[in-house]
């Protein structure tokens, strides 16, 4: 039975590397790795060939020892060493390892050239051989281990499940040869099944190269090796040292059970981490944690994070996507949201990458809330730690930063990220939570306070760009502006000319036909004018004082109607504190603007309603709509319009004068559908209803 499982456990790992080395024959063998790796996989196939027929011969030994030795010579092009000077310390070890396999062929193959006498030399040259194989496994898992530490972040993505399948062959080695060392009958069952161990490495090693990177990697540092990888092989060795011989004189057959609770255990492994994002993070953070020095090779992520913010061209995405993104790289977070304050304090979204949770978290937290927290994150500069502060462990400082109970309750927080520039708050970057929530520590704080400040240096240069540009189209629009006049003075004129011959010819009939006419063709210009332009803002401040709302807003329809059929409904009797000047004007340029987008035949709709202590004023027409990312990036924008010919500054203005009344505009639309805009602004009582005193 157990020759049969030996026999064709290694014909299946014969017939997968077999199919692995016609695989990458076809995907073509230009370069010098793509041979390397070909070869390995050919030797692979013809050991396990060999080990099914003749288990024993001295071929299958042969045909091992040069399937260990191509696999290290694929390790060793892999890390480029023969190209590198800060590696001239890694040579040695390879050229140990070499020189262990290069003496285990001489003792192969000393049975051929020297005559043995007896039994004992020949179980030395056996116990030799093993103690070589033996030595040869732990220093090519020290190689493996080695490669894969020293991989840049970005590169380790291209190798891991090459460098796992062949931590399974050498892992497999190292335990198989050390119990054969302590005890050689019990190791019989571990032989029979080796063949298995290749098998389940083949498919990691299928998978790993359908990478478009080919398994190209690139080194993080001088590559010098970690004794921890050392220490732990040594204690393995004594462990197991120990196990066998406790229990060498037991009688008890332990190598089956401890072969199917290997198997066992890969299994549950298998099952656990494969499928699990959130145990893949897990063993990462665990592993790093425990295996290198740092965390982050600082060098390759500062040169990745600039290169994420700088990127330009037409397909790169807007600064706020970009800076979110480098973030998230940093940090392997899935996805985040740009916070920003508005010129009225409230925190609103400036743009969002990947981000699953509200997306309205600014609009659930009050002005004087939110303008608390702003100021007390930017006078500190500290990360905000989302989990500390909910688990209970956060520094007190951490605690004394204000943070609005919608941020603190938002699931999807991880991390906050303040961006700091001249010791003013331009910014919170809010981090998704990946599947596993590790917890922060002073690493992560230290990359992440440097990165903001950076990022908050790129953001601050594009609006101060932007700012300029704008002021460009104000300069453009005030050289409009000057031709316009010159037209207004004209119908002036024309008028003034009007008048006075009306003094001499009111009696004339024909005169007073043909002064009908002018005036209709002045009024007419004038409007034409009007339509052309919007009103300058009210340069004086704002009076908020109690107004009736339905006289108001009817007045503001009148004037923008035109032919339009606009409704107006909802509650006639509400009272809103606001400057009836300023409120006028703004609800006239969302109803011009609504009148604009729609067709004749589709109504628009003014809707007055309060809410709690708020009244609301919504503006809605089933017109052209917008998309989202014009909302987000260039609807309040000066000069940014989804008309053909328009100014774009009605929706700006708006914002502006509401803002200055203490109140909130927002916006609701989507691309064809139409589009919903409500202003929010505080209720007051009648003026004629007296208060009621307390009591």
């Amino acid at each position: 039975m157990e020759t049969l499982i030996a026999f064709w456990a290694h014909a299946l790992a014969a017939a997968l590397f077999a199919s692995l080395t016609l695989w990458e024959l076809r995907r073509g063998v230009a370069e010098s790795e793509q041979r390397m790796l070909l070869a390995a996989f050919a030797l692979t196939g013809v050991w396990a060939w060999i080990t099914a027929m003749a288990p024993t011969s001295m071929l299958a030994a042969y045909s091992e020892t040069a399937r260990n030795l191509v696999w290290v010579g694929v390790l060793y092009r892999l890390a480029g060493i023969d190209g590198s000077e800060e590696q001239r310390g890694v040579r040695p070890v390879y050229a140990a390892v070499a020189a262990v396999l290069g003496l285990q062929l001489v003792v192969d193959a000393l049975p051929l050239v020297v005559e043995t006498d007896g039994i004992s030399s020949n179980h030395a040259l056996v116990v030799t051989a093993i103690i070589l194989r033996l030595t040869a496994a732990a220093g090519a898992l020290v190689l493996v281990h080695n490669l894969y530490g020293q991989a840049a972040p970005s590169s380790r993505g291209s190798i891991r499940l090459a460098m796992i399948a062949l931590a399974i062959m050498w892992g497999y080695d190292l335990n198989l040869y050390t119990i054969a060392y302590f005890d050689p009958g019990s190791a019989k069952g571990l032989f029979d099944w080796r063949g298995l161990a290749l098998a389940l490495a083949a498919p990691l090693f299928a998978v790993g190269g359908t990478q478009d990177d080919r398994w190209r990697i690139r080194l993080s540092r001088a590559a010098t090796f970690q004794s921890l990888s050392l220490l732990a092989i040594t204690a393995y060795l004594a462990v197991m040292s120990v196990l066998v011989t406790g229990l060498r004189g037991s009688g008890v057959d332990w190598t089956r059970a401890l072969l199917i609770a290997l198997l066992a255990a890969i299994t549950v492994a298998a099952i656990v981490l494969l499928p699990s994002s959130r145990a893949r993070g897990w063993a990462k953070v665990k592993i790093a944690k425990h295996f290198f020095e740092h965390r982050y090779d600082y060098r390759t992520e500062w040169l990745r994070f600039t290169e994420t913010i700088g990127a330009t061209g037409p397909k790169a995405a807007p600064l706020g996507e970009r800076v979110i993104k480098a973030f998230a790289d940093i940090l392997d977070a899935p996805g985040g949201l740009l916070l920003v304050a508005d010129e009225s304090g409230s925190i609103e979204p400036a743009a969002s990458w990947n981000w699953s949770g509200s997306s309205n978290l600014g609009s659930a937290i009050p002005s004087a809330e939110a303008l608390n927290f702003w100021l007390s994150v930017g006078a500190e500069g500290r990360i905000i730690d989302f989990d500390a502060l909910g688990g209970g462990w956060a520094d007190a400082r951490d605690r004394e930063l204000d943070i609005p109970a919608p941020l603190l309750g938002e699931e999807q927080a991880w991390t906050g990220v303040p961006l700091i520039h001249e010791d003013r708050l331009v910014g919170l970057v809010l981090m998704a939570a990946p599947d596993y929530r590790r917890p922060l520590d002073w690493e992560d704080f230290d990359l992440l306070r440097t990165a903001g400040r950076q990022a908050a240096s790129s953001l601050a240069e594009a609006h101060g760009q932007q700012a300029l540009m704008n002021a460009q189209r104000f300069e453009d629009f005030n050289r409009r502006f000057a031709f316009i006049l010159h037209d207004v003075k004209n119908l002036v004129s024309q008028l003034s000319l009007l008048a006075r011959n009306a003094e001499r010819h009111a009696d004339n009939a024909e005169f007073r036909a043909d002064m009908v006419a002018t005036l209709k063709g002045s009024v007419g210009k004038m409007n034409d004018l009007l339509a052309r332009l919007a009103p300058a803002p009210d340069q004086r401040p704002a009076r908020p004082e109690p107004t009736p709302l339905r006289p108001l807003v009817a007045s503001a329809i009148a004037a923008n109607r035109g032919d339009h059929d606009i409704m107006l409904l909802g509650d006639g009797n509400l009272w809103v504190m606001a400057d009836p000047l300023m409120l006028e004007q703004a609800i006239g340029h969302l109803v011009q603007n609504a009148v604009d987008a729609s067709s004749p035949s589709q109504p628009v709709t003014v809707r007055m309603s309060d809410e709690d202590r708020d009244v609301l004023i919504t503006v809605a027409d089933t017109g052209t709509g917008m998309d989202a990312d014009f909302i987000r990036t260039r609807l309040f924008q000066p000069f940014a319009s989804t008309k053909k010919g328009g100014f774009g500054v009605g929706a700006f203005e708006a914002k502006s004068l509401i803002a200055a009344m203490g109140g909130r505009l927002s916006v609701e639309s989507k691309a064809g559908e139409g589009s919903s805009f409500t202003i929010s602004l505080n209720a007051a009582q009648p003026a004629a209803e007296p208060k009621r005193k307390s009591a």
